[in-house]
């Protein structure tokens, strides 16, 4: 059982919902993050647990971290394309800078590393579903290259550290997740389109909307995550719901759920954006014994609420504050 686990990247939408298991757990986390996408909010009602610590740091940086150290799980990285377009080179450096110094504690500290990779190494695939033992179809140069050749890369030294040195990881591939705490401005389908049909504002669809994306609920992911954590499977696995879904299908969804009067707007598909996603998770039902278990329809009532909600209250929830520690200090 790993008791005492390190988050980089804890205060990110996906991040900060792994911290709220882990710590629901009754593991001591130490939340790792240099908040240029990540928000204390997120992370907020952690602050004061007994076991929670909070690290403003930059994984760019050598991490110097006290203590024993039992997993390191690396999920720092801007992950939606407003994001990394807008920071391509600190995307670059959290996939290779960072890797490297997530991979250097955890040897330094015998502690298992559990890569947060991604469907994205994939490319626009030209195999369907996509499969573990896929290479992937990916543009070295295109302008979304900063994230897909960074986790590339990462897994590169994930595995090299493994071979050479005899390090504990495992590789975990992320397909489309969502849920609460992603942001409004975040730019990604399941975000953009929540936020336009609760202002009354026409869903933007990109190109004819029949590419596709398979969406896992955050919660059935987080679970898939911490199995990782505590199993011994080397990866790279697949976590992703191998539901299909056009983004056309999606719009229409939201549109019900949300009850909105909006209408569909389409507009030019952005360079490189995959036709197909779909992943193939025989591998994680057999090495971690995970599925996910939300339909998209009940993950996405669900993600409305919570919109709604944040709302309600007129918090801009998940987007990035000024920080609320001296750089590189500690908040419990």
């Amino acid at each position: 059982m790993r008791t005492r686990i390190v988050v980089l990247g804890g205060a990110g939408f996906l991040g900060s919902h792994l911290c709220d298991r882990l710590v629901g757990d009754r593991h001591e986390v130490v939340c790792v993050d240099n908040l240029s996408t990540g928000s204390p909010a997120n992370v907020e009602h952690l602050v004061g647990a007994p076991n929670f610590t909070f690290v403003e740091a930059d994984v760019a940086h050598p991490l110097q971290i006290s203590g024993r150290v039992d997993a390191v799980l690396h999920l720092a990285s801007p992950a939606s394309p407003a994001d990394y377009l807008r920071l391509p080179l600190e995307t670059l450096r959290a996939g290779s800078l960072g890797t490297f110094h997530g991979l250097e504690l955890a040897v330094r500290k015998d502690a298992r590393f559990v890569l947060a990779s991604t469907s994205e190494v994939y490319g626009d695939p030209a195999e369907h579903p996509q499969p573990e033992s896929y290479w992937g179809n990916v543009n070295p140069v295109g302008p979304r290259s900063c994230y897909d050749e960074a986790k590339r890369f990462a897994e590169a030294a994930t595995t090299a550290y493994r071979r050479a040195l005899g390090g504990d990881t495992c590789i975990v591939r992320i397909f489309n997740t969502y849920g609460p705490r992603m942001r409004p401005g975040d730019g990604r389908a399941i975000p953009n389109f929540i936020h336009q049909a609760l202002r009354g504002e026409p869903l933007t669809v990109a190109g004819d909307g029949r590419q596709t994306r398979s969406f896992c609920y955050v919660d059935d992911l987080v679970d898939g995550l911490v199995r990782a954590v505590h199993g011994t499977a080397t990866g790279p696995v697949n976590l992703g719901n191998p539901v299909e879904t056009t983004i056309l299908e999606l719009a229409e969804l939201v549109r019900r759920i949300t009850g909105t009067a909006s209408g569909i707007t389409f507009v030019p598909r952005p360079q490189d954006d995959p036709y197909i996603r779909r992943p193939d998770i025989s591998r994680a039902r057999a090495e971690l014994g995970w599925q996910p278990g939300v339909d998209l329809g009940t993950g996405l009532a669900a993600t409305v609420s919570w919109v709604e909600q944040s709302l309600a209250r007129a918090v801009p929830a998940g987007v990035p504050d000024r920080p609320t520690t001296p750089r590189g200090g500690e908040l419990r």
